[in-house]
């Protein structure tokens, strides 16, 4: 098999994936888990669960680094870049679209599409969590560590709480879980060595010390919007939700983006699949100052993902062998479960609270629910059905 026989599967899959993930970083999870791991078997539950307790720590959107890191294993540095750009495409490529004439597409989505689209997101989390709590969350010290997660994360959504969380379970694990003597053979297999590891660590600590003071020398709009985009991709935590009221400050703050575009944005963004950071090809598009339009969008969505590119090709080798540790693996095991109850709260707040408000919207739910997990439904089509069913009814 060549190199392009090989990149095209992932990027195919990819983009199947971004034409159809609604739901924002926790029902992306969901439809990563049902494709990679039920569906095509391209890793096991245990690398999965590992993979996104991994990009849980590093800043940026959770989701896209999963991604990243799925097609690196498949087809190394450019099957993480073919990976991201299926995901990422669809949903830059509408936004900027949308961006030229947001008033009259923003007014043009049904409300009850809007809500289909929810309900529908609802149940590819209830399925994850349903699915990863069977096989995380074995026993009573795992049970436990799941729902104190889950509680301490619903009374408190903030992503000092969750690293929080995270951090204790894991300590928790090490001290009370003892693992399966064996070591199992589920790794995600990646082909970057240690050394290649830290050169990308200090390529991402360059561009973050470097930028802002090659902009202090060089001053154009051009450094600014990459030295903004690429500071908030680097230092935000929680995933795409989070990083809308910092771009609020980089932009409408600064007079880049009139407020109205932002909120036009902000809402067409909820609308289409794929990552909440492309919302910064919107707003690079929508730019008062140049460069905007397309290259505007172009410069906005590279800066701000640029350093999960980096963040995970440097953490993943040292990962890879931690992860084969017996320590390690206790500690991992309680920081699963966390990862479990953190996906149970998200599934709470803000999905069921901005999902359901009526019984109609809770017999919705069910239904789709019902499709993905007893009729085997494929999530895409549970996606299109829900929309058109949602649009008529709701």
């Amino acid at each position: 098999m060549n190199k392009a026989d090989s990149l095209w599967p992932v990027f195919i899959t990819f983009l199947r994936l971004g034409l159809t993930s609604f739901g924002g970083p926790v029902a992306h999870l969901g439809y990563f888990r049902e494709e990679f791991v039920v569906r095509q078997r391209w890793l096991s539950e245990q690398a999965y669960a590992d993979l996104v307790a991994l990009c849980q720590f590093l800043p940026g959107p959770a989701s896209s680094q999963v991604g990243l890191a799925i097609g690196l294993s498949r087809a190394g540095y450019a099957g993480a870049i073919v990976a991201w750009m299926g995901f990422t495409l669809p949903s830059a490529i509408g936004l900027v679209l949308l961006a030229f004439g947001y008033q009259v597409f923003g007014e043009a989505i049904p409300d009850g599409l809007l809500a289909g689209l929810k309900l529908v997101a609802l149940a590819v989390v209830a399925q994850a969590v349903w699915g990863m709590a069977g096989n995380l969350c074995q026993g009573t010290v795992k049970i436990t560590l799941m729902l104190f997660s889950a509680c301490v994360v619903v009374i408190s959504s903030t992503v000092v709480s969750q690293i929080g969380v995270m951090l204790v379970a894991a300590m928790a694990g090490l001290v009370l879980i003892r693992p399966d003597s064996r070591v199992s053979g589920d790794y995600l297999i990646i082909g970057i060595s240690r050394r290649a590891g830290i050169l990308w660590l200090v390529v991402f600590i360059l561009l973050l010390l470097g930028l802002p003071l090659l902009q202090q020398l060089f001053p154009s709009q051009l450094l600014t919007l990459i030295d903004s985009f690429y500071r908030t991709g680097s230092l935000v935590f929680g995933g795409g939700h989070v990083v809308l009221p910092l771009l609020q400050t980089e932009t409408v703050a600064t007079g880049l983006v009139t407020p109205d575009a932002f909120l036009a944005g902000y809402g067409v963004t909820q609308a289409v699949p794929g990552p909440l950071f492309t919302f910064s090809a919107f707003l690079g598009a929508s730019m008062q100052q140049e460069p905007s339009g397309i290259t505007g969008a172009v410069v906005c969505l590279l800066a701000i993902f640029l350093p999960s590119f980096l963040l995970v090709f440097a953490a993943l080798p040292f990962w890879q062998s931690l992860r084969g540790n017996r320590q390690t693996r206790s500690a991992l095991a309680g920081l699963n479960a966390a990862v479990v109850g953190i996906l149970l709260a998200a599934l709470y707040d803000p999905v069921w609270t901005s999902s359901i408000h009526r019984p109609a919207e809770f017999a919705f739910a069910l239904l789709a629910y019902m499709a993905l997990v007893f009729w085997k439904l494929k999530p895409w089509l549970v996606v299109m059905f829900s929309a058109g069913l949602g649009t008529i009814f709701l």
